[in-house]
């Protein structure tokens, strides 16, 4: 008894989390597409498998237990939860996708039917005596609960907020009054003849979304929640299951109602989405999603049985259907669906094969205000001219704090994306001003993805391929302090950076910024000094390729002086890699014949101690230096393999952007796309021309 009243406290504030999580006010503005398969699986689920109860019922001889439950387990077939989909959209690491997040608003919508349906047909079963006034009387309650939470907890949560809209955290005492509104609002759904769970519910979902309320709540209480009661809850249920309880007659017809309630959710998907013009595929990947079971069916079968609606047979042959149909949906799902694959195609999407007058497209994510000169810098540098305009696509990352759904806001008019208001942030202002700056000839879009790092790579790719990115400037996880320090920023954008670059639909660059160091913590390097100096290190390779394609273009500037160093290992002169190699710079050599702010020199070297020390030599020359991610193999790089701490950023880059490293440069380590994933870091191509060029 002591442990299923702590697995009751437990689900009370688990469902409260659920509420604080969700966000009401989206659905206001969920895409019409969603609703509409929200709309059709909660009424095909519900209606068709409640009639196949009924026959079934009328045409098979069963258990009078069993006649009782079956249209009731119909009836559950029914329920999408927001809270189960969203996990298991998380564990599969789809939730930033198109499908996922369409998953999520459709199962939304739905949740918030079932949930009034559910309380309905609560108070039915609650209603003993039969008449209409005790039904009433229990809905009226009901309404009451909701007003009483909306128009008095409500202003006093509010109030709460309020105190502390100035940034200073959330003290203890208001937490603990949080904690206090929880338990009142389960008393009280007990006291009118809901289930507890119904107050915490509806109280989460009158707490606004995010920082401070909403994400001190869930980061004092969702480890607690999700880790140690739902386990314990989870237990309970399990031990309460009795498989030798279970009639081999039962089991079959239990069965075949959930799988063909399964075929009807799945069929309640396609039929809206048909119209909707959704593939097949997906919508059938979506109908795998909105089939998952979890919790809300587990406390609707413990309401029923509680309520001696269902025996120990149905209960658990309910149980065992939900382990069942989970442990088939979730492999399933990453068997036929790899959401990487949209993003690869058979055109290289680089900046050494598009045309040397076509649009240049960079895409830039950006985390940290701090961030923003070293990327103006970038920008400005990229040289947008009326014989090459320049797109930029800006895509601003920011954690999901204190809700489960994530959001990609679009905010330009025109976008297809759910658009909102931008703020006047410095990121949006420092972007506009380049745009104005350079009007006519940079076009600028932008973007903000409120997502978990640990799935934004999906947002990252998803816009780079839709716009066409040439290539893609991603931010280094470590951030320098003007004392010459580092901090570790995030390590999860380290790791989103690293699944960036196995899937990227363009070429990528890491920006590793050092500006703060070069006394440009607020103002870009290109409005301050009279020139821009950038160095390129030439090994070989593909990607040497790509940051020599870069730096070609940014020679154009008249800011720019670019100065391309290429380190010639002592005995290798004949190779075939390295006449390849002085092909293409003898192209961009040609190519910028007359330029005096292009350059090459020659370093020969005999081994990687030669090469480091040149580096050392050379690089506090320059603003920014541009290396390569991936090279040849060569014996430069033996030995520098086992002190390598940011694979990311390849043998090179890693050792530039070491804090062992002094120097005010800051690094980009570029990648070269990689079509189909075929690595290419051998072969190094030729400058394309206007006619085999590739155009986007």
């Amino acid at each position: 008894m002591t442990i299923e009243t702590l697995a009751a406290l437990g689900l009370m504030f688990f469902f409260f989390i659920v509420g604080v999580k969700m966000d009401p006010a989206t659905l206001l503005r969920t895409e019409r597409k969603a609703i509409t398969i929200g709309l059709s699986v909660f009424l095909f689920t519900l209606s068709i498998p409640t009639v196949l109860s009924m026959v079934m019922i009328s045409c098979v001889s069963m258990d009078d237990s069993l006649s009782t439950s079956l249209p009731l387990i119909a009836i559950s077939q029914s329920y999408t939860a927001f809270v189960v989909i969203a996990i298991l959209l998380t564990e599969l690491k789809i939730l930033n996708t198109d499908i996922g997040r369409l998953a999520m608003s459709a199962a939304m919508f739905a949740d918030i039917i079932g949930f009034v349906f559910t309380a309905f047909l609560f108070a039915t079963i609650q209603n003993k005596d039969g008449t209409m006034v005790t039904l009433l009387g229990i809905i009226l309650s009901a309404v009451a609960l909701c007003v009483g939470i909306l128009y008095i907890m409500r202003p006093l949560i509010l109030r709460i907020i309020k105190q502390f809209s100035d940034g200073r955290p959330v003290s203890q005492t208001c937490i603990v009054c949080i904690f206090l509104f929880v338990l009142i609002t389960g008393f009280f759904s007990e006291l009118i003849g809901q289930h507890y769970i119904m107050g915490p519910l509806i109280l989460g979902l009158v707490i606004p979304v995010g920082p401070p309320l909403g994400t001190a709540l869930i980061t004092k209480m969702e480890t607690i929640s999700y880790d140690f009661f739902y386990p314990i809850f989870l237990a309970i249920n399990g031990l309460q299951t009795d498989v030798f309880k279970i009639d081999y007659k039962s089991m079959w017809i239990v069965c075949i109602l959930v799988v063909f309630s399964v075929v009807v959710k799945i069929g309640a998907v396609m039929l809206p989405g048909y119209y909707n013009n959704i593939p097949l595929k997906e919508c059938f990947v979506i109908g795998l999603i909105l089939n998952a079971r979890g919790v809300v069916e587990l406390v609707t079968y413990n309401l029923w049985k509680g309520g001696k609606l269902m025996s120990d047979q149905e209960f658990s042959l309910s149980v065992i259907s939900i382990i069942v149909v989970n442990a088939i949906i979730a492999p399933l799902i990453r068997l036929i669906y790899d959401p990487s694959k949209q993003y690869q195609h058979i055109n290289r999407s680089s900046i050494q094969h598009s045309r040397r007058d076509s649009e240049f497209r960079i895409m830039v994510c950006i985390h940290k205000n701090e961030n923003i000169p070293t990327m103006i810098d970038l920008l400005e540098a990229s040289y947008a001219s009326e014989e090459s305009s320049v797109a930029v696509i800006a895509l601003i990352l920011k954690e999901l704090l204190g809700r489960a759904r994530p959001l990609l806001i679009a905010h330009q008019p025109h976008e297809t994306l759910r658009v909102t208001p931008s703020k006047s942030t410095q990121i949006d202002n420092a972007l506009n001003q380049y745009a104005q700056q350079n009007k006519g000839y940079a076009y600028l879009e932008s973007f903000t993805s409120i997502s978990n790092y640990e799935t934004m790579n999906h947002d990252v790719c998803q816009i780079a391929f839709d716009r066409g990115a040439n290539i893609l400037i991603l931010p280094f996880h470590k951030q320098w302090q003007i004392d010459g320090s580092v901090n570790t920023t995030n390590k999860a954008i380290q790791n989103m950076n690293m699944k960036v670059i196995e899937s990227a639909p363009c070429s990528v660059g890491i920006l590793v910024d050092r500006g703060i160091l070069g006394g440009s913590g607020s103002v870009s390097h290109l409005f301050t000094k009279p020139i821009y100096h950038v160095g390129v290190f030439f090994i070989g390779g593909a990607d040497d390729a790509e940051a020599l394609a870069y730096s070609s273009r940014m020679c154009r500037h008249k800011s720019v002086n670019v100065k391309v160093i290429r380190f010639l290992q002592f005995g290798s002169e004949n190779s075939i890699d390295r006449r390849r190699e002085s092909d293409i710079i003898d192209e961009y050599r040609h190519l910028n014949y007359g330029n005096r702010r292009f350059e090459t020199i020659d370093e020969l070297i005999r081994d990687g101690v030669d090469m480091s020390l040149s580096i050392r030599k050379l690089i506090d020359s320059f603003d920014l230096v541009i290396v390569g991610r991936e090279h040849p193999k060569s014996g430069l790089f033996e030995g520098y393999e086992e002190w390598s701490e940011c694979p990311e950023l390849g043998i090179l880059g890693d050792m530039l952007a070491s804090q062992d490293f002094v120097t005010k440069a800051s690094v980009l380590v570029v990648q070269q796309h990689r079509p189909q994933l075929k690595l290419l870091k051998h072969k190094v191509c030729p400058l394309p021309n206007d006619r085999d060029s590739f155009s986007f």
